[in-house]
C-alpha cells in the first residue's frame, strides 16, 4: 500500500507539464514580441531620418533597376 501511495506522489502531473511548457513558450513569444517592436522601433526611426527627396514612397513601390 505505501508503495502505491508513494507512486502516486512521485509521478509527475501531465498537466503540470503541459502548463510548465506553456508557460515557457509564452515567454519565449513575449520576449520575440518585445525583439520584433524594438526592431520596428528602430526601422521607423531610420525611415523618419530620411528627407522626402532621399526616399519617398513611391521608391518603396517600383521594382528595383526601373
Amino acid at each position: 500500500m505505501a508503495k502505491a501511495l508513494l507512486g502516486s506522489v512521485v509521478a509527475p502531473n501531465p498537466n503540470l507539464a503541459r502548463e510548465a511548457h506553456l508557460r515557457r513558450r509564452i515567454a519565449d513569444l513575449e520576449a520575440e514580441i518585445l525583439r520584433l517592436k524594438s526592431e520596428n522601433d528602430q526601422l521607423l526611426a531610420a525611415a523618419d531620418s530620411l528627407s522626402d527627396a532621399e526616399f519617398s514612397t513611391a521608391d518603396l513601390l517600383e521594382p528595383a533597376g526601373s
